[in-house]
């Protein structure tokens, strides 16, 4: 089957502090925030809608494995730009409390060679952020 453009996704997560998750979404991130009530906030995530709700979050917990480290399950994230990724790892340096795993490069000399951290919300929800060496290499196994 052919390639299609990239459609953006729509994720809807709990929360349990819509001001502290503007602050870290609009402010850290840098995401622009769309509509909003007092009950959830829509946030343009790197391309994507993100609403989040107030609500219990998904408990998680490091049980995912890549390269045999343990990584956050469930996590969602955005594929970044290497340029992109950076600047933004670079902002999060500055916030070492919502670090859960820094940046990192994975897959060295490999079609799926990457650059990855992850990171938390102030309501526990883990975030990948990753850059790819070859850009076709995210599919590619």
């Amino acid at each position: 089957m052919p390639n299609k453009p990239q459609a953006p996704f729509h994720l809807s997560l709990h929360v349990t502090d819509l001001m502290a998750c503007r602050a870290f979404y609009g402010e850290i991130l840098g995401c622009r925030e769309g509509r909003s009530t007092d009950q959830w906030v829509d946030f343009d995530f790197f391309g994507n809608q993100l609403s989040l709700h107030l609500g219990t979050p998904t408990a998680q917990a490091l049980t995912g494995r890549v390269d045999n480290v343990p990584v956050p399950m469930p996590h969602f994230g955005a594929v970044l730009p290497l340029t992109e990724w950076r600047q933004l790892a670079d902002r999060l340096a500055r916030y070492p409390e919502c670090l859960i795993m820094p940046p990192a490069d994975r897959n060295a000399n490999t079609a799926g060679a990457q650059s990855t951290f992850f990171c938390r919300d102030p309501s526990g929800n883990a975030i990948e952020f990753k850059a790819m060496q070859h850009e076709a290499g995210l599919f590619d196994a």
